[in-house]
């Protein structure tokens, strides 16, 4: 069983520039047919200072820090073991091309189901732009399969 004193627990703020091309990388692997995720041009005819990210461009920012996985070690966990169960984002303010995102991040909950058949984690994120402007939250749900 993951060890519930965890839950609250913190992790150390990371900072992560976002750029053009890695913008338009992520819009044409997902699929993303709106011009202003593509163009500029079209990005700030619509209102925005640069591209804009994607709905869930702010999974892959987590993805940046040197051990992403880390906190699995923390808890515990066995990758192997491991299942991605949920995924939400709540966008307060755009996130473009030129901004610089710092994610906080914190295990909000642990439990379990099916008598510890199955242990979920819970992590939230905080994203803040290099104004100090909160951009953005996230919260994953993960599944560990025992």
């Amino acid at each position: 069983m993951i060890d519930k004193s965890y839950i609250g627990h913190s992790f150390e703020p990371f900072t992560v520039d976002i750029e053009k091309g890695r913008l338009k990388f992520f819009s044409r692997a997902t699929g993303q047919d709106d011009p202003i995720y593509l163009d500029e041009n079209a990005a700030k005819a619509a209102g925005y200072s640069s591209l804009p990210a994607a709905p869930t461009f702010l999974f892959s920012v987590d993805l940046e820090q040197d051990n992403p996985m880390g906190f699995l070690e923390l808890l515990g966990v066995d990758i192997a073991r491991l299942l991605h169960g949920e995924q939400e984002f709540e966008y307060h303010q755009p996130i473009c091309a030129g901004d610089s995102i710092t994610l906080q991040s914190r295990i909000a909950d642990i439990y379990d189901k099916k008598e510890g058949a199955m242990e979920f984690i819970v992590q939230t994120f905080k994203a803040i732009n290099q104004r100090g402007e909160h951009v953005a939250d996230m919260t994953r749900t993960l599944v560990v399969r025992n």
